[in-house]
């Protein structure tokens, strides 16, 4: 899978991301220059997050026989100390369906355990960016 970002204008900052047979859009908030016209890049940082969150836990609870109905996963984030190094994440889980505590509870734990989650607070990223070969201008 590749993920592909290409200028829609000169002028401006919004962006295409096709992801395979899917596209979406980034800009920047109004306040940075953009329009916001689309998430921006840290908006789609803390979807990814709430995306596997729920359906992780919509699998596993299909997988266990849990009850669960639906998931809605809440994220918001605190940004303010993101040049020190520290962004911080809230998330707020409503679980639907008839649940006992046990299984709201297992719930709960297996939500910290979506693929994302651990991406984001164990995983050693290495990133490497490269020029393509030759220039072009369009």
């Amino acid at each position: 899978m590749t993920v592909t970002v290409n200028t829609e204008s000169h002028e401006g900052f919004r962006h295409s991301i096709k992801i395979d047979d899917h596209e979406v859009f980034t800009d920047l908030p109004k306040s940075m220059g953009g329009e916001s016209s689309a998430p921006s890049p840290h908006d789609y940082f803390d979807a990814a997050l709430g995306a596997c969150k729920a359906l992780t836990l919509k699998l596993y609870a299909q997988k266990k026989d849990i009850p669960l109905t639906g998931v809605t996963v809440e994220v918001k984030h605190d940004a303010s100390e993101e040049q020190k190094g520290k962004y911080a994440l809230h998330v707020k889980l409503t679980l639907k369906g008839v649940l006992t505590d046990a299984q709201r509870d297992e719930l709960h734990n297996v939500a910290d355990k979506c693929p994302v989650h651990k991406l984001m607070t164990t995983a050693e990223i290495t990133i490497e960016t490269h020029l393509s070969e030759g220039a072009f201008s369009q």
